[in-house]
């Protein structure tokens, strides 16, 4: 049951339907004229709480933090567009009744007045109040995430320089000589035959010569060829990168309908509790 008493507490709750699907947030609550007590909450279920819709607390239940109407987010969506201005006239109240199917449509009351739940008239709520919660103010900043791209510097590989032996055949030719025998036969003259009569007559005698060649000689030495080392140079080069930004939008739900005006004659009027946001 949802009296007089619960209404600060079902303010600003979330309204939840029969399918356990959250609906909106509550936004007001209005009291019949009448009997004084709660007859109709109003629901943010427009995007960012832009539109609210009427909804019946004749089956209502409050429980904790959490409104249970038996009514779906579609059916409460499709409810007829009335202003939530601080009052219900007669004539709305009787199309909310017809279209959720509660209530006694042919009661004749008095007109509907806007009360506050200590009985006194208030001001209808401001323009643009916030229905999202008590710590906000009446606007929304909108945000957007931004990729800054920097460098950093880390170890990329290595390089070594590594000297090793390797063996390799090297062929050059040189001349070599080399001594041979020839035999050389001259005739008696005038200038040699004292040379030639010097010996016996006859006798055995032997000549030796002593021959000589030239071989190679391999000789190996070390020699410095040049000087070798690593350094390193910076290579500049451009580098593409991509990354996903969030950004916030805003849009709008519900910036065009009617306004409800007070009426005279009709079903039980309801009255609406305000309070400043």
């Amino acid at each position: 049951m949802i009296d007089q008493g619960s209404i600060n507490s079902v303010r600003g709750s979330d309204a939840y339907g029969s399918d356990g699907s959250k609906i909106g947030s509550v936004g007001e609550v209005y009291l019949d004229d009448s009997t004084g007590q709660p007859a109709w909450v109003t629901v943010n279920t427009g995007l960012f709480g832009t539109n609210e819709s009427f909804i019946p607390l004749a089956d209502a239940s409050f429980t904790g933090d959490r409104l249970t109407v038996p009514y779906d987010k579609d059916k409460v969506k499709g409810a007829p567009n009335v202003a939530s201005d601080g009052h219900l006239s007669p004539e709305e109240e009787q199309d909310l009744y017809a279209y959720y199917g509660v209530g006694d449509t042919d009661t004749d009351t008095t007109t509907t007045t806007t009360t506050a739940t200590s009985g006194t008239t208030t001001d209808a709520p401001d323009v643009g109040y916030d229905t999202s919660g008590p710590t906000t103010d009446n606007a929304m900043t909108l945000s957007q995430e931004q990729v800054h791209v920097g460098t950093e510097r880390k170890e990329a590989g290595r390089a070594r320089l590594r000297k090793y032996v390797e063996t390799e055949n090297v062929t050059q030719t040189v001349p070599v000589t080399r001594e041979e025998v020839v035999v050389e036969r001259e005739p008696i003259t005038d200038a040699n035959v004292g040379a030639a009569t010097s010996g016996p007559d006859i006798s055995e005698e032997e000549h030796e010569v002593v021959l000589h060649e030239e071989v190679p000689v391999v000789e190996k030495t070390t020699q410095p060829v040049e000087r070798v080392r690593l350094d390193t140079r910076e290579v500049t080069t451009e580098q593409t990168v991509s990354e996903e930004v969030r950004r916030e939008h805003v849009d709008t739900d519900g910036t065009t309908g009617t306004t409800g005006t007070t009426g005279t004659t009709g079903t039980t009027g309801t009255t609406g509790t305000t309070s400043d946001r």
